[in-house]
């Protein structure tokens, strides 16, 4: 898999479904149930850890009082907002190391 390659939600569905062996619809259900876990973890403050894996948080970004748009330069309203985070576990970190390991 080259650095440009995305796995996708239907692929990530279709390898878990061939290591778990349950029906398909039951592994896309599983998937849907987890993300809306997390996403209304993190819509309520709360942070995810996944052992082995990171943890996601919510982190809070102030507003600027003089932000500009790029391409024209011209002034836009910043206000302050909340951005989603991700800091990998070490297993992860560990894992992904030296990428070229694994194209050999």
């Amino acid at each position: 898999m080259s650095s440009t390659e995305k796995l996708t939600k239907e692929e990530l569905i279709d390898a878990v479904w061939e290591r778990v062996g349950v029906e398909r619809r039951c592994v896309k259900d599983c998937y849907a149930q987890t993300i809306d876990v997390i996403k209304q973890a993190l819509s309520q403050g709360r942070s995810v850890e996944l052992r082995g894996f990171g943890t996601f948080n919510i982190k809070r970004r102030k507003g600027k009082a003089n932000a500009r748009n790029p391409k024209t330069g011209e002034p836009v309203p910043s206000k302050p907002h909340g951005i989603c985070a991700f800091k990998p576990g070490r297993e992860l970190k560990l894992s992904v190391w030296d990428l070229k390991a694994g194209e050999e």
